[in-house]
C-alpha cells in the first residue's frame, strides 16, 4: 500500500503539485502515463467521454489538441467546461480536474503540428474525426489523397488544433488502506486556491 497524502505533504498551487505527480508517473514508466480522460457535455446535456493524450502544461491549463469538428469539439464549442481525469494504477493515484476550456494560440497549435509525424499530420487532412465513412478502404484513399496533395510538408488544416482546459478544481486521489484514501481538493476562490480534504 503506498504512503498517504497529507495536507502537509501539498504543494499550495495544485499544478505544481500535479507535476510532482506526473513526474512520479513517468519515473515509474507507466504505460501512457499522459493519458486523460475527456468528458464533456453536449448542449442537450448528454455526457461523452473519451481518452486523449496531455500534451503540454502550459498557461495555467492542461493542453491537448484534436479535430474542431469532432465530436468533442462541437461539444465544446457549444458548453466549453470539461472534466479530465488521469488514473496511475500501480501507484494508487487519480488526479480529477474541473474547468473551462478555451482553444489555444494558432501559433501554438502550428508549433505542435509540425513536431508531428508526417503521417499524423496527414491523417489530420484526410479524416472528418467522428463522421461515418463507408470502410477502411476509404480513409486509405483520402490519405493517399492528401499525400499526393501536400507531400512531405502538410500545413496545419484550420479545422485541427489545441485546446487548454484551465482549471477551477483539482482533486489528488490516493490509495490508502481500508478504503480511507486521501482525497484533497483545491478549488480556485477569486483568485487564489483552498485545500480542502473530502471523505472517501
Amino acid at each position: 500500500m503506498r504512503a498517504g497524502f497529507s495536507e502537509a505533504d501539498t504543494h499550495a498551487d495544485p499544478l505544481v503539485q500535479f507535476e510532482r505527480w506526473f513526474k512520479d508517473a513517468l519515473a515509474a514508466q507507466l504505460p501512457l502515463a499522459n493519458a486523460m480522460t475527456l468528458a464533456t457535455v453536449s448542449a442537450e446535456g448528454a455526457p461523452n467521454a473519451r481518452v486523449v493524450l496531455l500534451k503540454g502544461l502550459e498557461d495555467g491549463g492542461f493542453v491537448f489538441y484534436t479535430n474542431y469538428e469532432s465530436r468533442k469539439g462541437r461539444q465544446l464549442a457549444e458548453n466549453p467546461l470539461a472534466c479530465l481525469v488521469f488514473l496511475w494504477a500501480p501507484l494508487e493515484r487519480q488526479v480529477r480536474i474541473e474547468g473551462r476550456v478555451e482553444k489555444v494560440t494558432a501559433a501554438e497549435s502550428d508549433k505542435y503540428f509540425l513536431s508531428r509525424p508526417l503521417g499524423a499530420r496527414l491523417s489530420a487532412h484526410a479524416s472528418a474525426q467522428s463522421a461515418v465513412v463507408a470502410d477502411r478502404n476509404f480513409l486509405e484513399s483520402a490519405l493517399q489523397i492528401q499525400k499526393a496533395k501536400h507531400g512531405e510538408i502538410p500545413p496545419r488544416p484550420p479545422h485541427w488544433g489545441g485546446y487548454r482546459v484551465v482549471p477551477a478544481s483539482i482533486e489528488f486521489w490516493q490509495g490508502r488502506e481500508n478504503r480511507l484514501h486521501d482525497r484533497l481538493l483545491y478549488t480556485s476562490v477569486r483568485g487564489a486556491w483552498k485545500i480542502e480534504r473530502l471523505a472517501p
